[in-house]
């Protein structure tokens, strides 16, 4: 589990094929990498994966075609960077909200400007997705824990402080790019049980 509070940015030393899976290689920007030991979980861009060995000034990941097919990990290229972050602790504060590293679809960037003294940012998504969206409510882009501000059938929009510009690798996105997007696990829990009432309301 995660915050979505991302804790630094790693550049993409390698994305290799394997006879069973692909390997990726990441540079980690921690000072302190005790606890990152083969097995644990770092989200990376959003996507929870494991490390197949401790880490040191590197880490190492392997990747399913399922996972490289869901994200947007498939579209990496050497030099790159991604957002990461280490996994909650019970004792640590939720500085976002719940990030389960598990991604819901991939969208889009449709606008990305700056407005007034403020930087916009538009994403698409397929429009059954949108139900688990809602104004001032959050969501999980490339990771980061963001706070929706304009909900549309099949798209949605933030606005981005500069701190988490200088913090992740949004500030280096633009349009066409794709983002790994997870909505709030509340609002998809409430979905899937409100939904069978909904659909005997009359209409």
């Amino acid at each position: 589990m995660f915050t979505g509070i991302v804790e630094g940015v790693g550049k993409v030393i390698s994305l290799k094929e394997q006879r069973e899976s692909w390997c990726l290689s990441l540079s980690l920007p921690f000072e302190d990498n005790s606890g990152l030991e083969a097995g644990a979980s770092l989200a990376v861009n959003g996507c929870c994966l494991t490390f197949r060995e401790n880490a040191n000034e590197e880490g190492s990941f392997d990747l399913l075609d399922e996972t490289l097919a869901r994200t947007n990990l498939g579209t990496l290229k050497v030099g790159d960077l991604v957002n990461l972050e280490r996994s909650m602790t019970a004792n640590g504060r939720i500085g976002g909200h719940f990030v389960t590293g598990h991604i819901d679809v991939v969208g889009e960037v449709k606008i990305f400007e700056e407005r007034g003294k403020n930087l916009y940012l538009r994403v698409s998504l397929p429009a059954e997705y949108s139900k688990y969206l809602v104004d001032k409510g959050s969501v999980s882009v490339d990771g980061c824990s963001l706070t929706v501000c304009e909900v549309e059938e099949d798209s949605f929009a933030i606005w981005l402080i500069p701190h988490t510009l200088a913090r992740t690798n949004l500030n280096d996105r633009k349009v066409n790019d794709k983002v790994n997007l997870e909505f709030d696990i509340l609002a998809k829990y409430v979905a899937r049980f409100s939904s069978p009432f909904i659909e005997k309301l009359p209409s």
